[in-house]
């Protein structure tokens, strides 16, 4: 018996560290990934900026660059992606297609994973800044109004010519799983735009 319970320490004791370096491993790699999913992003991003369209960051990417949204007071600089499917959410915040392009007029819809890209909405308040840049232009919007809305309702947002930067994340930020039936809705109102050069 006292045999058996050595053995079995022992296999614990090699398991373990084991696991622990396996753990690390999955962490390290997800991380890399993370990593260089951005770099191959903001070379996508460069590529759309000196006039290729749709420029994939990697082969079997669904989605592409088709903005960048900076929160500037927040130090935020973001990619977004054409299209809001989960493939695309992963990597950055995803512009839904059936509102106005970014650098167009009308509503430009946003949404974003509120773990990740689109944590730091939980911290804006009225008044603050984004600038949304597209091909061609730099947009600037004020925060005006600040929403929790049930997510059956997103549907039902305007897309109308009123220039204004909706951003749309999942609430509770602090929620334990996600996808809940609520929504955090950030509304900003166009102020201005800057031709880029």
């Amino acid at each position: 018996m006292n045999m058996f319970k050595n053995i079995s320490f022992k296999i614990i004791l090699f398991l373990l560290p084991l696991c622990g370096l396996w753990f690390i491993g999955q962490g390290s790699y997800i991380h890399a990934k993370a990593v260089l999913a951005q770099l191959l992003l903001e070379t996508a991003w460069t590529e759309t900026l000196e006039g290729q369209k749709e420029v994939k960051p990697w082969p079997w990417a669904d989605h592409w660059p088709i903005a960048r949204l900076r929160a500037p007071a927040y130090g935020i600089s973001h990619i977004v992606l054409a299209g809001a499917s989960g493939s695309s959410l992963a990597f950055g915040p995803g512009h839904l297609f059936n509102s106005a392009s970014p650098g167009e007029k009308g509503n430009v819809i946003i949404s974003g994973h509120r773990d990740t890209h689109f944590a730091f909405l939980k911290n804006i308040r009225k008044g603050d800044h984004f600038e949304l840049q597209s091909k061609s232009k730099t947009s600037v919007y004020q925060v005006t109004d600040l929403q929790i809305i049930d997510k059956t309702k997103i549907a039902n947002i305007p897309v109308d010519s009123k220039n204004k930067l909706i951003l749309i994340t999942c609430y509770p930020f602090d929620a334990l799983q996600a996808g809940g039936p609520l929504r955090y809705m950030v509304t900003a109102k166009y102020k201005h735009s800057f031709i880029l050069s």
